[in-house]
């Protein structure tokens, strides 16, 4: 028997007082408040009533923290998978308001639909969807958590429901430590299911 349901679940709020992009840039924590998100997140599952079996988050420091709840509550040590990692942007480290009014940085803008500004959607949907099919294929029974990030969770809604990858970051249905649910019938993704159990708070350095 395969998994049963897959959770894809965004990391709480992120400590970032300077208000930069951080994308995969070290040291972003989660901040007091991200902490009792991750938390509702977990609970929210755990209240499922759902075996959890398989426990996956990207390699940074906010995910990491995310998934501990999960950890704790289902006793599995979660192992770090690099395709679920936020997108590489030329915009990392930068204030985007700033950033924005310089004419030097405008030449990024020019093709919204790769985006010209960082890593292409294409790449974030085919690696995210990748990750999902060999974590369902490897577990026996049971639900399978993701603590990833925003843009790849919103990429990878849009592609399994046959949106256009293009989009409006600002459009995107994805709050902090949101639960977003899939499963897959034979080689077929559908969503199942959008939970925010603890939506509250602005990332404001989401890629």
């Amino acid at each position: 028997m395969p998994a049963s349901r897959l959770h894809l679940v965004r990391h709480g709020e992120v400590h970032n007082p300077e208000h930069v992009l951080y994308g995969r840039l070290p040291d972003y924590h989660l901040s007091e408040a991200g902490r009792g998100m991750a938390q509702a997140a977990a609970d929210h599952v755990t209240a499922l009533g759902r075996p959890v079996s398989t426990l996956r988050c990207s390699p940074l420091e906010r995910t990491q923290e995310s998934a501990a709840p999960f950890a704790a509550a289902f006793g599995l040590a979660p192992v770090l998978e690099e395709r679920i990692i936020e997108p590489w942007n030329f915009f990392e480290g930068r204030r985007m308001r700033k950033a924005l009014r310089n004419p030097l940085n405008w030449w990024q803008l020019r093709d919204p639909n790769m985006p010209s500004w960082g890593e292409p959607y294409e790449s974030i949907a085919d690696r995210m969807v990748a990750a999902m099919d060999d974590a369902w294929d490897a577990t026996d029974e049971g639900d399978v958590v993701f603590v990833s990030h925003q843009a790849p969770i919103w990429i990878t809604h849009r592609r399994v429901a046959g949106l256009k990858l293009r989009h409006d970051p600002r459009t995107r249905r994805c709050a902090l430590s949101s639960i977003t649910s899939f499963e897959r019938v034979g080689d077929v993704w559908r969503e199942v299911d959008y939970a925010e159990p603890a939506a509250a708070g602005i990332d404001l350095g989401a890629v």
